[in-house]
């Protein structure tokens, strides 16, 4: 099994961010690889993967980052591949992540979710990679299916939650 989908972070302390975004891929039976590299740390490495990702069969990176948060820009610019971003609350709220993946120069785009948003990414990972194959199709089509149910049965349950002014 080869990975199609590349999952980058920063550093392993990402990881229970991270992990949300392996869930869904896991759960969409996409194989993906798991790598922590590090814009400032590990520029080499990091060159390598991006330069190298597409001939090994990746078709979507997810890169994570905070702080500073280049790391999903840096990759972008080495690669043609779409990277997803997914900003990390490591100080400020995470808006100083945010702000680092969101505003790319023209030519360098990077998909940039919510902060922490990893299960979006994947999510996104996943409806980019449906786009040219049917089965992973069916489940993002199953998976949106599921998130309807869950609010059909929600909107049940609130029907029994009484107060006296409550009309529904």
């Amino acid at each position: 099994m080869e990975p199609i989908v590349s999952i980058i972070m920063g550093s392993t302390s990402d990881l229970p961010v991270m992990e949300k975004s392996a869930e869904i891929l896991n759960e969409f039976r996409i194989p993906f690889e798991m790598n922590a590299l590090s814009a400032h740390r590990t520029p080499e490495e990091v060159e390598k993967f991006a330069k190298n990702a597409a001939s090994r069969g990746i078709k979507v990176i997810i890169a994570a980052a905070g702080m500073a948060a280049h790391l999903p820009g840096v990759i972008a610019s080495m690669t043609p591949l779409p990277v997803i971003g997914v900003p990390i609350k490591a100080s400020l709220e995470g808006i100083d992540s945010i702000f680092s993946i969101l505003q790319m120069p023209p030519g360098i785009p990077v998909a940039t979710v919510g902060v922490n948003g990893a299960q979006n990414a994947g999510i996104l990972a996943a409806q980019i990679i449906a786009t040219g194959n049917e089965e992973i199709m069916k489940e993002v089509i199953k998976y949106k299916e599921s998130l309807k149910k869950k609010i059909v049965q929600a909107n049940e349950e609130l029907k029994k939650v009484k107060y006296p002014y409550k009309t529904n």
